[in-house]
């Protein structure tokens, strides 16, 4: 019977883990409908681009869904357009992105797609494509000699040398980064060539720009946007919302981008309403997070009123519901590792507080006075002294702040950041 349970326990971890929800089998199991107006704001601003080379910057917290958000709605746009999603994770080394390599992972990707679709493409020209490939690339020409139906692992390998050695990506930017035009011009032939064949309109979907460090982010969307924009097909870029909070940085891709949309975190609470002592949390954003966890967790393995617990420590990012409830997971399976005979382990409240604990620790590791005094007035008055703070904009983007939308912008440290707070003396229950 234990190791039932401890089964039962594995695999709720595992669907926790599945996030971004990409995999249409997956999607079909574990969706929950959320963010409809985000998905109608994003179809009316590609739909209605008539130049066909609208670049669209999406932002957002990290781990509020906008990767599952981005798959849906590239699978809706797939009857109308020939559409390339993909992670910047999986094609470059999250340390060394830069605008030059963003852009040669957008023509890697888009001969992927090609292949996996199975684009009806002249042998000749393709062949021409793959060879210019090889060569940024320095593969070997036989490789590419003996059969260019080896699209997959060829592409494959490509993006393996992208991501693995820093020599190659090195090469490519001092090739292109005085003549980026150099770059362009293959990644444009690449997409009307596909465009021709399948009688779509190409557009490209860039996930996990998001996560790359604020200082990149700035270099990439800053000194370089006017390149990085350059390719004349549609494209959807993800930025973190922190880094839009800096001025010049916003009006720079207010300036060169068709339009910005922003995910707000899922507001569970009215502005104020978390300081009542007994909070009413906002009954459709409360039932489709904890549907969320419904949907991956076996019915017997949490107790009653655990998920709208979770749901509470959350915030309203779909991320920190995952991983609250994964640290359940993880402490319910080792508990039932010392204790094979026990039967009656569940996610019960003891279980859910040392889950918190574990994490708060993980939120104080990086806190300096300096942060304590940003979170300890964020929390009172709903805003920084100055959101244009440095260290203001690291904790937001660390998860240590989330921002609130509806008529206005409010801040609220999260809530197991609170707890942190409270546990300081630094601030105190009304």
């Amino acid at each position: 019977m234990a190791s039932e349970l401890l089964k039962a326990f594995q695999e709720a971890y595992r669907n926790l883990d599945l996030l971004p929800l990409i995999d249409p089998k997956e999607l079909e199991k574990f969706r929950v409908d959320y963010g409809a107006e985000v998905l109608e704001e994003l179809q009316q601003l590609v739909e209605d681009d008539d130049s066909c080379n609208g670049k669209i910057i999406f932002a957002g917290h990290r781990g509020c869904g906008k990767s599952t958000l981005l798959a849906e709605f590239g699978r809706q746009c797939s009857d109308r357009y020939f559409v390339v999603f993909f992670s910047i994770s999986d094609t470059i080394e999250m340390s060394d992105v830069n605008h030059i390599n963003i852009l040669f992972a957008i023509a890697v990707n888009l001969m992927y797609e090609a292949e996996k679709h199975q684009v009806n493409i002249a042998k000749s020209t393709k062949d021409g494509f793959y060879k210019w490939f090889a060569t940024r690339t320095q593969i070997e020409t036989e490789a590419i000699n003996t059969e260019v139906s080896t699209g997959f692992d060829l592409l494959k390998s490509i993006s393996g040398k992208l991501k693995a050695e820093a020599t190659i990506r090195r090469e490519i930017k001092r090739e292109f980064e005085r003549n980026i035009s150099d770059l362009v011009a293959p990644i444009e032939q690449m997409a009307a060539v596909i465009q021709a064949a399948t009688k779509k309109e190409v557009l490209v979907i860039i996930d996990d720009l998001d996560k790359l460090d604020l200082a990149v982010v700035k270099e990439v969307y800053q000194d370089h946007i006017k390149a990085l924009f350059q390719p004349n097909f549609r494209i959807i870029f993800t930025t973190p919302i922190s880094s839009l909070r800096e001025t010049s940085l916003r009006a720079t891709i207010r300036t060169e981008a068709n339009d910005i949309v922003e995910m707000p975190v899922v507001k569970l609470f009215a502005k104020g309403e978390r300081r009542k002592p007994d909070p009413i949390p906002r009954p459709e954003a409360e039932k489709t997070l904890c549907e969320i966890l419904r949907k991956r967790i076996a019915p017997g393995l949490m107790e009653d009123s655990i998920a709208e617990q979770i749901v509470f420590y959350s915030g309203g990012v779909l991320r920190e519901l995952i991983r609250i409830t994964n640290k359940c997971c993880q402490i319910c399976s080792r508990s039932i590792r010392r204790q094979p005979e026990r039967t009656d382990i569940v996610i019960n409240q003891a279980v859910l507080q040392e889950a918190i604990k574990d994490l708060r620790l993980d939120f104080e590791v990086p806190l300096g006075k300096v942060d304590y005094q940003i979170l300890q007035t964020t929390y009172q008055e709903f805003t920084p002294d100055d959101p244009k703070d440095q260290k203001f904009l690291d904790l937001l983007h660390g998860l240590h702040i989330l921002e609130y939308q509806n008529d206005e912008i409010w801040y609220d440290a999260h809530p197991i950041v609170i707890d942190l707070l409270k546990r300081k003396g630094l601030i105190h229950d009304t």
